[in-house]
């Protein structure tokens, strides 16, 4: 039994069914899935608790090989993320092709905002982008809970937002949900926001505003934990994995998944 920590839009969009079984079939070996936050998942791996993390922060995933808690990242896929929001776009977002220019009208308009606040991989890019769009951030330090424990997280959002942010500390269903309640805008990778308009009932209200930047990018990366750091993890099962997906076999299952007619991930280890 392999034990693997991944972000939870892997699960969430229904591709580890598709991709765990034939892996079972073809090696004999079963993954134990914990999904969670990207974060939290690479703490995972940090503190040993898992054999394989499958996330999707690629800075945060290359620091990971750097200080020598997995010994590499094989990539994967990707797909993107969007920032979606209510039909009538009150912050005019969807008139721009940029997304950082989006981003200056929604703190403009104090339209609001809704964050996943949670420091998964969402929640990473998010910050990345409000802090590129040439919009004023600061640091605030936030309580989080995460399997019931708590900790302490420093987190980028806009500054004097108090009126409009909203930081919710939720992952990405809960967040899109509570977004389409309030009619408010937020950021989404792709495959969660097909599975949330258009195979649930209801689905959400809410419309894709921003898409295509090349700063929204969402490549997804595997990497066995190190096993001269934790000598107890099954290195050789986390290392057959990693073949595995990145190989013809896995890389065609998952240009092949489909949700609603709609393609959720494109294979990035093969051309």
């Amino acid at each position: 039994v392999l034990t693997m920590s991944t972000t939870t839009s892997t699960q969430a969009s229904g591709l580890l069914d598709v991709l765990l079984p034939a892996f079972k079939d073809d090696t004999g070996i079963e993954v134990k899935v914990i999904a969670k936050g990207t974060g939290a998942a690479i703490r995972d791996g940090m503190d040993g608790n898992v054999d394989i993390i499958f996330v999707h922060a690629k800075e945060r995933e290359d620091k990971f090989v750097a200080e020598g808690f997995g010994t590499k990242r094989y990539a994967v896929m990707h797909n993107d993320f969007v920032v979606i929001g209510p039909k009538s776009d009150p912050a005019g977002v969807g008139q721009t092709a940029d997304v950082y220019e989006g981003l200056q009208r929604l703190a403009e308009s104090k339209a609001e905002f809704i964050s996943r606040g949670d420091d998964s991989g969402t929640h990473t890019k998010e910050q990345f982008l409000w802090e590129k769009s040439g919009v004023k951030v600061v640091s605030n330090k936030r309580e989080i809970v995460k399997k019931g424990q708590k900790m302490s997280v420093e987190f980028l959002e806009p500054a004097d937002s108090a009126d409009w942010y909203r930081s919710i500390g939720q992952g990405m269903g809960k967040t899109l949900t509570y977004a389409d309640e309030k009619g408010a805008y937020t950021m989404t990778d792709r495959g969660t926001y097909i599975k949330y308009k258009f195979g649930k009932t209801p689905p959400i209200d809410l419309g894709i505003v921003s898409e295509g930047s090349d700063s929204l990018a969402n490549p997804y990366g595997i990497i066995p934990v190190n096993p001269e750091k934790f000598a107890h993890v099954n290195y050789d099962l986390a290392e057959s994995f990693a073949q595995w997906l990145t190989s013809e076999r896995g890389q065609k299952l998952i240009s092949g998944y489909r949700l609603h007619d709609k393609q959720l991930f494109y294979p990035d280890a093969l051309p």
